[in-house]
Parts: structure tokens; sequence; C-alpha cells
């Protein structure tokens, strides 16, 4: 017997390995060949798994959030389009995972990454870059910090968790949204992206060797503890403390998982057309309907989410497309499957465009503008698919290499936006810092008639008529790119949304246990007041204790509705009566308040405000308390510092009639309980704000609001002469 040839083996092996490698050589040079050959369309055809009816969900979702951030007033609910686009990844992502583990037994996670990427950072990333260079060309300084935040935490997809941080700060509610706030939805989303295919993939592992190779009970599991977990959370949150409710990632997960169970259940999908097109046009009337119906108001995302995410799971099921009525076939029509092809880039561009609109000099968004404004959305939301994502995802370089190299090019990626948005902050914070140091300087050592000073003030003024420098002709201090930032001190003293907790912040003569005692109470107008009345109180010896909740004003008629925000503001007026209650009498107190103008117009709704503030106050004047109120300042339409940065003060002002409200409630029961012999002084400041035609943006070179309607911490520093005359003549009393 012949003894075989011991390299024999080897080299038959090295033989096989180089077969298969030219084998592999040739077809890729054919594939290369046939590309070169064929257009792009045609050598990655659809998916066998496409839905055509899909895209036109799509459409329906971008349009719903693109409509409402346009026309907020006319689509009130447009918001709940994010949780469509939820729905559909839950259903589309699982359906992709679950048929690699029907093949295979494994998820590709490493190619499934790489392939989100090349679909999703590219267009994302060049929106980032985008907005990083207007905020530093066209935003204001005083955007400069949200801006330069948000723009990183959207680089690395953490921008939900940074909102629901942020959420919990009234003053940043209130302030104007950033470039990149809508990035919230993407951040999330990518977060399921993230955690969902390895949660598959252990469930899976599970089920195989725990469960006697048992895979779908335990995926089902999964899903149902995923699904129904999120549910309760997203509910009682919501409830609880619906600001951050509205951007975690625990309280959306359920409506990914209602798309998972579409995509893990295909027998869901009905074969008879009849019922397709029930499900199919019912979910259109559903998810329509909430846009529609829904407003801020509305709590969610809790249980009132449930209605959209069940319509658009209906919507997803009705697949039949044989007639040309058919609810698949009508949602795949060519003009709606484009908006649907084009809804990402569509919904990365709008939100910065509308932002940046009005600081656009002789540009604003007026109906004209917006109209333009939406249009050209669409043409840029085109190209950049065109150009950005289709050639991003068919990128050799990537697409034919190993996922690493694409995760390296995520790196380099993230790197550049964060290297843009570091450029804009170097560039901008010496001037923002610069701008700070001159508010800072001028507001220590101001100029003769500057702010307030320059007229009347509710024959309180030491100069009337109007006091006149020329040298403030054309000043604006701060300037309109700092308005905004221009904000009260000691936040710490507000309590924000739903904290019902009285912070009781003390200033001035704190260790003197004979000084006269003042209280500041009210809600967010009121605080805006707290920097002159700290002054007042250091320079005059007084002890002042601040009590103050933001969109809470000091009275016994309650907010509308039954929400956590309408709790809070009840339990913490309970709260400020029994701390009144306990505190020895004040020698005076100062309270302002917010006028709610819904209510203007409604005589039961007026009387019922009015007797509010009555008997919110009654108990502090019988202990023999005198209180000092004041007439709301005027409200804006807009912020009128948009306005200054492109026209003059002279062009920047509000119709007196528009500006000031018709019914004051504070001041009717300031005037009714003084008519009765009660000790309340009303301050009228309005023909400071206004003359007799319209309502000034700019007073005697100050610029009077950071916002809509909260003063400037500059401009409510010069009332202080007023307010402390006022004060000293009630603490006398």
């Amino acid at each position: 017997m012949t003894s075989p040839d011991p390299s024999s083996a080897p080299r038959t092996r090295r033989d096989a390995r180089a077969a298969r490698d030219a084998s592999a050589a040739q077809t890729r040079a054919d594939a290369a060949a046939a590309r070169e050959a064929v257009p792009d369309a045609a050598v990655k055809p659809r998916s066998p798994h496409f839905m055509p009816h899909i895209q036109g969900l799509r459409a329906i979702a971008v349009l719903l959030v693109v409509v409402y951030h346009f026309w907020p007033g006319r689509l009130t609910g447009g918001y709940i389009g994010v949780d469509v686009f939820f729905v559909i990844s839950g259903f589309l992502i699982t359906g992709q995972l679950v048929r690699q583990l029907e093949r295979t037994d494994r998820i590709a996670l490493p190619s499934f990454y790489a392939k989100r990427a090349r679909r999703l950072l590219p267009a994302a990333i060049l929106v980032l870059i985008f907005s990083s260079l207007a905020t530093l060309f066209i935003m204001p300084l005083s955007a400069l910090t949200e801006n330069v935040r948000e723009i990183l935490a959207s680089t690395f997809y953490v921008e939900n968790w940074a909102l629901a941080l942020n959420s919990v700060d009234y003053l940043a509610a209130s302030n104007e949204a950033s470039l990149v706030q809508h990035y919230w939805s993407l951040s999330l989303e990518e977060q399921f992206y993230l955690f969902w295919p390895l949660l598959l993939l252990g469930a899976s592992v599970v089920g195989m060797r725990f469960m006697n190779r048992r895979r779908w009970p335990a995926l089902f599991i999964v899903l149902g503890v995923v699904g129904v977990g999120s549910f309760v959370f997203s509910v009682l949150f919501t409830a609880s403390d619906p600001a951050p409710a509205y951007f975690v990632t625990f309280t959306r997960l359920w409506e990914f998982a209602v798309g998972a169970a579409l995509a893990m259940l295909p027998r869901l999908r009905p074969t008879r057309a009849w019922l397709s097109n029930l499900l199919g046009y019912a979910g259109i009337v559903v998810v329509l309907a909430c846009g529609v119906l829904f407003t801020a108001a509305t709590p969610f995302p809790g249980y009132m989410a449930a209605l959209p995410v069940l319509g658009t799971a209906a919507i997803i099921v009705s697949h039949h497309r044989e007639h040309w009525y058919d609810a698949g076939r009508v949602l795949s029509f060519r003009p709606v499957a484009f908006v649907g092809d084009i809804s990402y880039s569509l919904y990365l561009w709008h939100w910065p465009l509308i932002v940046i609109a009005p600081y656009v000099p002789f540009w604003g968004l007026s109906t004209a503008h917006r109209v333009a404004l939406f249009v050209f959305c669409f043409v840029l939301a085109w190209l950049t698919k065109r150009f950005v994502e289709d050639p991003a995802r068919r990128w050799r370089f990537l697409a034919e290499a190993r996922p690493r190299r694409t995760m390296l090019w995520v790196v380099g990626a993230m790197a550049v936006s964060s290297l843009f948005i570091g450029t804009t902050l170097a560039v901008q914070q010496p001037k923002y810092d610069a701008e700070a140091a001159t508010l800072q300087q001028t507001v220590a050592d101001p100029p003769e008639c500057f702010g307030a000073a320059s007229g009347p003030t509710n024959g309180l003024a030491p100069i009337d008529p109007r006091c006149d420098n020329p040298a403030l002709a054309d000043e604006i201090v701060p300037s309109p790119g700092f308005g905004n930032a221009d904000r009260p001190s000691n936040s710490d003293c507000l309590s924000t949304l739903n904290d019902s907790t009285v912070r009781d912040c003390t200033f001035g003569a704190v260790d003197d246990p004979n000084a006269p005692q003042i209280a500041l109470i009210g809600d967010s107008h009121a605080y805006a007041l707290i920097d002159p009345f700290i002054r007042m109180a250091e320079q005059h010896g007084w002890r002042l204790t601040t009590y103050l909740k933001g969109g809470c004003a000091w009275s016994t008629d309650p907010l509308p509705g039954d929400d956590a925000f309408t709790r809070s503001c009840d339990t913490w007026r309970e709260s400020l009566t029994a701390d009144l209650a306990a505190h020895a009498p004040f020698d005076a107190v100062f309270t302002a308040a917010l006028v709610d103008r819904s209510i203007e117009g409604s005589d039961s709704a007026e009387a019922a405000a009015q007797k509010g503030f009555e008997e919110a106050w009654a108990p502090v004047l019988a202990a023999g308390t005198p209180i000092v109120t004041v007439v709301d300042n005027p409200a804006w339409e807009d912020d009128p510092n948009k306005c200054l940065r492109t026209s003059s003060p002279a062009d920047c002002v509000e119709p007196r009639s528009e500006g000031l409200a018709s019914f004051d409630p504070v001041a009717s029961a300031a005037r009714a309980l003084a008519g009765s012999g009660s000790d309340v002084t009303l301050l009228d400041f309005s023909d400071t704000y206004c003359t007799a035609e319209e309502c000034q943006a700019v007073i005697g070179g100050a610029n009077v609001y950071r916002d809509p309607d909260h003063l400037t911490k500059t401009f409510a520093l010069t009332l202080q002469p007023f307010l402390a005359s006022a004060m000293a003549a009630a603490v006398a009393r």
C-alpha cells in the first residue's frame, strides 16, 4: 500500500481556495461591468419586501409635522407625525432583523449598523454643519449657548435627552427653539436602532439554548415586556411630568413595539380587499383627525398616543393594491410616494429654515414668505436626496468594504460636525462675553433718561413730560442679538412647570430681625422684576422674600384642565396660602401676573378671574398688609428682537389696542378692592410702554422685551425708582 504524499492535501486545499478566489474576483468584475452598463436604479432593485404604500404613510407623517411647524395654529396636532414614523421604523427594522434571524440564525450587527449609518448620517451631518454656520453668521448671540449645546447633542444622537433635561427649565421652555430641536426624534430612533437588534439577538439565543430551540416565544416575550412596560411608563410619566416625558426614550418604545408586532405577526395582514381597505381608510382618517383635533393641551405621549399609533398600524396592514381605489394603491400614487421618498431630508431641513427665516434681512414669516419657504423646503429635500442620501448609500468605498470602514467614517463625520460647532463657539463666545460686559456696565451706571426714566410713569416719574437724551437715539441696550439672553437672576427661586415646591428665597437684610419685611409674589411676570426688588431691598434695608412659580398667578381662580401642571399650580397655591398664614404679617407685598387673554370677551370668565385675585389677597389685606400691584406689560405677537435685528426701532411697534390687554383681572381686582377701602396700590406703566397709538420695543435706548411678553432684566431695573417709591410708601403705612 502506497503512503500518501504528505504535501498533497494542503496543496489541494490551496488550489481549491485559489479557485474560489478567482471565481469571486470574476463575479466582482462582472458586477462592476454591469454597474457601468446599467443605470444605478437598475443595479439595486427594490427589495422584494418593499411595500409601496409605506412611502405614502411616510408622506402623511412628514406633512403633518412640516405643516404643523409652518402653521401651528392651523394644524394643532401635527406633532403626531413623529409617532407615525416611530411605528414605521419599528415595523421595517424588526421585519429586516427577523428575516435575517430566520435565514441565518444570527444578526450581522456590524453590517446592520453600517447600513443604518450610511442611510441616515450623511444628510443629518450636512444639516448640522449648515446649522453651525447659521449660528455663526445669522442667528443672534443670545441663541449661541442653546444652539451649540443642542448641535453637539444632535451630532451624537442624544438630543432627546438634552431636551428632556432642559424641559424642566421654565425660562428655557419659553425661549425660541434651537436650530436642531427637531433632532430629538432622530436621536430617539437611533437609540432604538442601537439596542433593538441586541435585544432581539439576545432573546433568540435564550430561546434556542434554554427554551428547547423555541425562538419565537422568546421574541414575543421580549416584545411584550418592552411594549407593555413602555406604555405603562408613558401613561404614568406623562401624567406626572409631561415636559420631559415627551422626549425621553422610554415613553416612546411601545410605539416601535407596535410596529415590531406587525412585522412579527404577518397573519395580521388581511387577505380580503374589503377588510384591507376598511383598515387603511379608517387608519388614514384616525391619523389625520388626530392631527387636526389634538392640541398642546392633549396629554401626550400618554394614552392619547394610542390613537395615532393604532391608526398607523391599520394603514400598514392595508397592503392591497389591485384597484386604483384601494388604500394601498392610493398611498402608492407617484406624487404621494415622491413626498415619502424625500421625507427624511424634508424633515431635516424644514425646521432650521423656519427658525432662521425671521433673522434674514427683508425676509420673515409672513404668509407669502411661509408659502415660498414651504416650497423651497421640498426643493432642498429633493436635492439632498438626489445628491447626498442616495450616493452615500451606494458609495463603493464604504458599501463594498467591511463595516468597520463605515464606522470609522461615522467617527470622522461626527468629528467634522463637532469641529464646525467648536469653531463657531470659539468665534462667537468672545462676542457674547463682550456684550455681557457692556450690558453689565450700562446697567451699573445707566445714562440719563435711560429706559423707564425717559417718560411719565404712573404719576411717579421725576420728569414730566418725557425726558430726552439725544445720545440714546440710536442705542439699543441690550442689543437685539443679545436681548433674549437678558434674563432675571436667581432662577432657582422660580418653581417651574410641574414643580409645586414653594421656593421662598430671601434677600436684603436677612439677618436683621427688625428690618421691614416685603414679599414678591406671582408668576414669571413677577419674577421678571426680581432684580429691581433685590436691589431696593439691599438699598433700603428691607428683608425681601419671594414666592414665584412660572405660569401660576397668586389667585384662587383654577386653571383649565386637569393636567400635571394644573395640579402642581393648585398645590403650590395651597402651600403658599399656608406659608403666608404662618408667616408674621409682611410690611408690604408686591404681586404681578401675566394676563390670560383667552378670557377676554367672556363676562363670566373675566368676573371669575377678578374674583380669584380678590379672594387670594383677602387674608393678607385682613392682616393689615398693604398690597402693591401693577397693570401687566404689553404682549407682542412675535419677539420684537427679531424685528429689531433687521429694522429700526421706529418700525418695530405693536398697536396699543393689541399690545395692552382689554381686560386685566389684576388691575380690576386692585381697583375694586381700593374702591372698597382696602390698602391696594395699582401702578400703571402703560404710558411708558406705549404712546397713544403704539407700543414700543425700545424705550429710552433700553430694549424692553426678551421675548413676546417678558421684560429684559435691563429694562426691569429702570423701573426700580418707581417700584421703590410705591413700596416705601406702603411700608410706611
